[in-house]
């Protein structure tokens, strides 16, 4: 194929991707109606992976607290062979069917969380012994796959399988696979966050002020929802530290 050709043909692929996912709403929203019932109550969500998965589950969990102000401790991703592995495959870390559970122990996991599966194939080792674990002691657990009938959707209270078909490139799952499991990700955590109350209209008033860009568009917000002059929207947000309490203390 021409350069044209390959581009034309990986965006065709890649399009078929959010009309699939369409199909699998059911049964992403009821684990978000479970993850929110359990973090109302004080629990935590967690993601395992390896490779592309566990990568794409522990940026979703990275973008939580600067995004929706939320602790770092509320939502956690896990990948095969540790940190070292987001940057760096790790050899055979995937194929160990106890060290997820390990992994999880050492933030205490327990019945008050939720853990999602985020795998591919469906029959990844860390991924499948994680949430087997994690569901026999009776902690609630989820999956996202594009596989049907995988062992891993059996395996869990709340499969979502997003059955994309082959890939481009045959077995690189980082391509319609990757984009589906980030987009399910996306729609899981921002849900949850809405259903949380961590936004204002569509609006992000718990992020948190870590750069200029981010200053400037709580000023935005300031000066939208109380219909306030720059000048003043800058000088509440500087007295309040946060859009949130600025908005609602001034209203």
């Amino acid at each position: 194929m021409t350069v044209r050709q390959l581009l034309v043909n990986i965006n065709r692929e890649d399009a078929s991707v959010p009309l699939t996912i369409k199909k699998s709403i059911p049964q992403i929203e009821a684990l978000v109606k479970s993850i929110v019932e359990k973090m109302k109550k004080g629990g935590r969500l967690f993601y395992i992976g390896a490779g592309t998965s566990g990568r794409l589950g522990i940026l979703d969990a990275s973008e939580i607290p600067p995004t929706y102000g939320m602790p770092h401790t509320q939502v956690i991703g896990l990948i095969a062979g540790g940190d070292k592995a987001i940057r760096k495959a790790v050899e055979n870390a995937e194929d160990s069917y106890i060290q997820a559970w390990k992994d999880l122990l050492k933030h205490k996991i327990n019945k008050t969380d939720v853990l999602i599966g985020i795998a591919a194939s469906g029959r990844t080792p860390y991924v499948l012994g994680g949430v087997k674990k994690a569901r026999q002691k009776g902690i609630t657990t989820g999956c996202i796959t594009c596989n049907k009938n995988s062992e891993l959707a059996a395996s869990v209270n709340h499969p979502i399988e997003v059955v994309v078909g082959s890939e481009f490139v045959t077995g690189s799952t980082r391509m319609k696979a990757g984009t589906a499991q980030k987009l399910v990700l996306n729609m899981i955590s921002t849900s949850v966050m809405v259903q949380l109350g961590r936004v204002k209209g569509n609006k992000m008033v718990d992020m948190k002020l870590t750069n200029t860009k981010l200053v400037n568009r709580g000023v935005r917000m300031i000066m939208d929802e109380l219909g306030v002059a720059e000048s003043k929207a800058i000088l509440l947000l500087k007295k309040w530290g946060s859009v949130r309490k600025a908005i609602n203390t001034s209203a």
